[in-house]
This record gives C-alpha cells, structure tokens and sequence, in this order.
C-alpha cells in the first residue's frame, strides 16, 4: 500500500511564501527519531530533511505571498490549503493519506480532499485528517520537518536580498513587527512589496 504524509509550513505569516510538503512513506522513516517540526532546532530540521529527500520521494508545492493574496480574492484559506494538498495527492495518486488537518473540522478536510480526488477520476483514497498529525504519524512529522525547512530557507534568501532581517515573518514575532511598520511607513496598499500578504489584517493596522 501507498501512503504518504503532507503537511504545511506558512500558512499564517504575513511575509513569505507558503509550503505544502507530501512524503512517501518507508521503512526507517520512525527510526530516524521525526517529530512535529516545531519541536526541533533548526539545526535538527536541516538534518533530518536531508536524510528524507534522500530517503524517499518527495514533492514541495508553493505559493507566495502574492498568490495567496490573489487566491484570497475569490477564495478562502481553507479553500486554497485543500487545493495545495490537493495538489500533492495529484502527484503520488496513493493509497492512503495521512494529512494535518488545515481546518478546523478535519472530517470536512479529508471530505474535500477526496471529493477532489474523485473529481480527477482517480478512484477511492483513504484520507486520514487530524490535527496535530505531524505528532501522530511519523510521515506527517516527515512532510512538517520538509515544509519547514523549505520555508525557512525562503525567509533567509529573502533576507539576504533585501539585506535586512525580518524574523519569522509572523505577526507574533517583534522583530517581523518591527520590520514591517518601518516598511510600510507612509505607504499605500499599491506600494507595498509583493513578499508582503497584503490582504492580512496586520497589514492593514500598519497602512490605515
């Protein structure tokens, strides 16, 4: 049987990109000690990222800061992450997923998700959605460490260009805040830079 885990990292931030991670699972995978991403040093992450693309097949959708501003128009959150893990259930056609629930029913979820397999023509798939999957399955700890890790790297290439620091690129964290109230210092919607959500309610606390 096929399976695979897929989870998410940026969906909340206001600067960046968001990643969507699918992994194969196999043997070994539990062994290698994964856990929930957000429980590892960045360090650890890197680490273990490596030896799963190594290890398995692995495929990484995302969507920038401005696409999702774009999608926002005509969709919902929750619309646009059923259409990403979507996305990477297209790539593997498996027989079973394991999924982190990006919505606050995961039975919805996994109804959708399917529903959307089905749409493709691709027959039956088993679609397991929970939260906090990326505790429960070691695939799905897998598929956060990838997303994770791609995320991060996004955040420091941006940075590197833009030759500032800018933290996590989430509200909560002051060192994004204090980063984006100087950017968007005297500016209109229009001009802010496309790395920016701009249809986040923190944004618009900054421009009003």
């Amino acid at each position: 049987m096929m399976e695979i885990g897929i989870d998410e990292a940026g969906k909340g931030p206001v600067i960046g990109s968001m990643f969507v991670a699918g992994v194969l699972n196999f043997e070994g995978l539990k062994a290698m000690g994964v856990k929930d991403s957000k429980k590892l040093s960045p360090k650890k992450r890197e680490y273990l990222a490596k030896l799963i693309e190594e290890a398995t097949e692995v495929h990484i959708v995302e969507m920038t800061a401005s696409e999702i501003d774009e999608g926002r128009k005509k969709h919902t959150l929750n619309e646009i992450m059923v259409e990403l893990f979507s996305e990477v259930i297209m790539q593997f056609q498996p027989d079973r997923a394991f999924v982190d629930a990006a919505d606050v029913k995961p039975e919805r979820f996994a109804a959708n998700l399917r529903l959307n397999y089905e749409r493709e023509g691709k027959g039956v798939i088993d679609i397991i959605s929970n939260w906090k999957a990326d505790e429960r399955y070691p695939v799905v700890s897998a598929a956060s460490i990838v997303a994770k890790v791609h995320r991060d790297r996004s955040i420091r290439q941006l940075e590197a260009e833009i030759g500032t620091e800018i933290g996590s690129g989430y509200p909560a964290d002051p060192k994004t805040i204090q980063f984006l109230k100087e950017l968007l210092k005297e500016k209109e919607l229009d001009d802010i830079p496309s790395y920016v959500r701009r249809s986040w309610k923190t944004v618009e606390s900054f421009i009003l």
